[in-house]
């Protein structure tokens, strides 16, 4: 399926929920919604699957105007944070309902193996009302991917769930998504949630449309410095900078004698971020350096995130490994020049590291 939204707004009442924008799905593919809460999310994806028009513009499915057809006649699955079952049924009733709609072959084959993709093959002879919130959502999950609709839209299904199970799921969900033919549109609160579904990534703000392309590519280039906040977790350290005669200065910070004057342009005032992964406690050749003093070690996982306080402002350093501080105790963290990226005085980037470029 091919959608395409033009020229698409909402409001309600005196607010606006959606601004004016244009979203072109790649058929096939996944497309995450990346936003904060109420950030627009859910309401692109209510006037995607029809269950409400837009107040302008139009909802193109394969070159086909579809704008206010209602959602009975249009072949989408959805699952929302709040899982939907039949409450009468069985959980593999529930799963095997959209494969005996479509009168398919081996639906009780096919109902295993969904249900062993998603955790829940032990509890196919119970009713939705016997499991618990997660299992229930897991249930929904499977109703939706056994449905094979050309459109498939996933409003944060995740989020009920424990961190492990989340974490198991997530690269279950991967591999199903790209062993289908359907166009998925998952929405997520989360950067890296983002990143391991891959494909294309449009990041939303306050009802608008950010940036929107292929996944890596946002994320390594963020248009402004509203996407960098955006897709970033833990979130960019951004520091004030100015023009100086060598070139760029973090304010009580370290000097960026290398940027390029062309790239900085005429402007006097901008901001460098750094994301926390690319601050070491390692010092290498050419680093810039930057103190600070300990407020917080947090262990996660196999990371250590350290919060520190400098001349420059607050910094978040995800560093790799279990490593212990004292708090008030002096930090020295290092950072190579080319991992920076500047923003205009317009929130505009200007550039990003090198590294990273053309992804």
């Amino acid at each position: 399926m091919e959608l395409a939204l033009q020229a698409i707004e909402k409001k309600v009442g005196p607010q606006t929920w959606l601004y004016p924008m244009d979203l072109a799905l790649h058929s096939g593919a996944v497309t995450v919604l990346l936003g904060a809460t109420q950030a627009g999310k859910t309401s692109l994806m209510r006037i995607m699957a029809g269950l409400d028009t837009p107040t302008a513009g139009r909802v193109l499915v394969d070159g086909v105007d579809v704008t206010g057809t209602p959602v009975r006649e249009r072949n989408v699955a959805m699952v929302y944070q709040q899982f939907i079952n039949y409450p009468s049924m069985t959980v593999a009733q529930n799963i095997a309902s959209p494969l005996k709609l479509r009168r398919e072959p081996h639906i009780e084959g096919r109902v295993h193996d969904l249900a062993s993709r998603l955790h829940i093959e032990m509890f196919l002879d119970r009713l939705p009302a016997e499991l618990s919130g997660g299992q229930q959502q897991r249930v929904a999950l499977a109703r939706a991917l056994a449905k094979g609709a050309p459109l498939m839209l996933l409003d944060e299904p995740l989020v009920n769930l424990d961190y492990k199970l989340r974490e198991e799921l997530r690269e279950e969900l991967t591999q199903l998504f790209a062993a289908g033919d359907s166009t998925v549109v998952y929405a997520t609160t989360e950067p890296a949630e983002a990143l391991l579904l891959g494909g294309y990534t449009a990041v939303l703000g306050e009802g608008r449309l950010l940036q929107y392309g292929p996944t890596a590519q946002v994320f390594h280039a963020p248009a402004s410095l509203s996407v960098a906040r955006a897709f970033s977790d833990p979130p960019m350290n951004l520091l004030a900078a100015r023009r100086s005669a060598s070139g760029l200065a973090i304010e009580s910070g370290p000097e960026l004698a290398t940027m390029d004057s062309a790239v900085l342009g005429a402007q006097s005032h901008y901001t460098v971020g750094v994301r926390a992964s690319s601050l070491r406690l390692q010092e290498r050749p050419g680093d810039l350096t930057m103190r600070g003093t300990v407020e917080l070690a947090e262990i996660s996982g196999s990371d250590t995130y350290v919060h520190a306080s400098s001349p420059m402002g607050n910094l978040v350093a995800q560093v790799p490994g279990v490593h212990y501080f004292d708090l008030g105790a002096p930090v020295t963290l290092h950072v190579q020049a080319d991992q920076l990226y500047v923003f205009g005085a317009d929130e505009a980037l200007l550039c990003a590291p090198r590294r990273q470029r053309g992804v």
